[in-house]
């Protein structure tokens, strides 16, 4: 079972910039990225969250990386249309993959009462895998909305190109039961307003 998702609960929406697109700077030439619904997915959740008057955080990523598109000084560090934050909201700027690192999210989220974390962005096997992992070892009641992320195709120490697909798949295999619970946005949006008796809970590591 999972309890309906209280005013305890924000919305963390991890580096919803333009640049995410960049498939040629992240994937190489070839470069894919899945889930081409994740964008239609978090405004589905954002609007949920802004209509119920939950607590919503944003992280924005300021790279390090000389060429990355995710800076802050570029059109593409800039917001994806519909995703920027409003007066209220928890918005902090990172330059790590972890949302936690170098940033008052931590406190931010603790000074709002926020026991409960529903986590969706890019790119589920870094920056949301990161903050993920952190969120459950700090001890918030973690859910990664599955369908609410994507990733990009990645070429390993071998040189085998893996798809971004199985990329997605594997980061969420590996968050799940362990680090938080992994649920879709239908299920996201039910439990906004209802406890659901089919889905479980099964965050471990606690």
């Amino acid at each position: 079972m999972i309890k309906k998702f209280d005013m305890s609960t924000a919305l963390l929406i991890v580096d919803t910039q333009k640049g995410i697109n960049d498939t040629l700077y992240y994937g190489g030439k070839g470069g894919s990225r899945n889930n081409p619904d994740a964008e239609e997915n978090i405004l589905s959740l954002l609007s949920e969250w802004r209509k119920s008057h939950r607590k919503i955080a944003f992280t924005r990523h300021n790279s390090r990386e000389k060429n990355s598109p995710l800076k802050l000084n570029l059109e593409s560090g800039q917001q994806l249309p519909g995703m920027e934050p409003h007066l209220n909201d928890i918005v902090v700027v990172k330059d790590t993959n972890s949302g936690f690192i170098g940033t008052s999210l931590e406190l931010d989220l603790r000074r709002a009462s926020i026991q409960r974390l529903v986590v969706v962005g890019f790119f589920t096997n870094m920056c949301i895998e990161t903050t993920v992992r952190m969120a459950g070892n700090m001890g918030f009641d973690t859910y990664l909305v599955h369908d609410a992320c994507a990733a990009i195709n990645r070429v390993g120490h071998d040189q085998t190109s893996y798809d971004a697909e199985l990329v997605h798949k594997m980061a969420v295999a590996n968050l799940h039961g362990e680090f938080c619970t992994a649920v879709s946005t239908t299920d996201a949006i039910n439990l906004c307003s209802m406890d659901s008796e089919l889905l479980a809970r099964v965050q471990g590591n606690e």
